[in-house]
């Protein structure tokens, strides 16, 4: 298991994958963090894909076509705001990776890069879903060939390190 996992620091838009997971919003227009940066790279093609969805709910996902960016599909997860923990974001959240997993294997993608999905602007605590996104990741990989290798990219250093230790603890080698 703990070979088709990776975490790594870097730029999710420069990551070659079949599949880049975007933190987007239930509009999935275009909006800041990940989400901006990864419509900004794919270009307005990927924007004018997106307003024809009609929208995401939270904890569902939407594949679109990845333009410019080095993947063949973009798949938008809409996670929760946190709200104290108290209104179902951990199931949201979970639900959000499970989605994104499921249509990454059902496109035939082997490789597929995530961002910490809710933990920007809205809110969630990182650690606490750092564990969801492990946890979720380990148990759709143990019931499925696809995708091959799941990627965490984080964007500092700090969320790395995190990302390693809760891997480290869900995962042992």
């Amino acid at each position: 298991m703990r070979e088709r996992i990776e975490v790594v620091e870097g730029d999710i838009t420069k990551v070659r994958v079949d599949a880049v997971v975007n933190a987007a919003n239930q509009s999935l227009r275009v909006g800041g963090g990940v989400d901006g940066a990864i419509h900004r790279a794919a270009g307005r093609e990927l924007t004018a894909e997106t307003s024809t969805f009609g929208g995401c709910p939270t904890g569902e996902a939407r594949i679109s076509g990845a333009y410019r960016l080095p993947a063949t599909y973009v798949i938008h997860a809409v996670g929760p705001r946190w709200r104290g923990g108290n209104h179902g974001e951990a199931a949201l959240l979970a639900s959000a990776y499970r989605n994104s997993l499921a249509l990454a294997a059902s496109h035939d993608c082997h490789s597929v890069a995530f961002p910490a999905i809710s933990t920007g602007v809205y809110g969630y605590p990182l650690e606490a879903a750092t564990r969801i996104a492990v946890a979720e990741v380990q148990a759709f990989l143990a019931e499925h060939d696809l995708p091959q290798t799941v990627i965490f990219v984080c964007y500092t250093s700090h969320d790395a390190a995190v990302y390693r230790w809760v891997v480290d603890e869900l995962i042992p080698a």
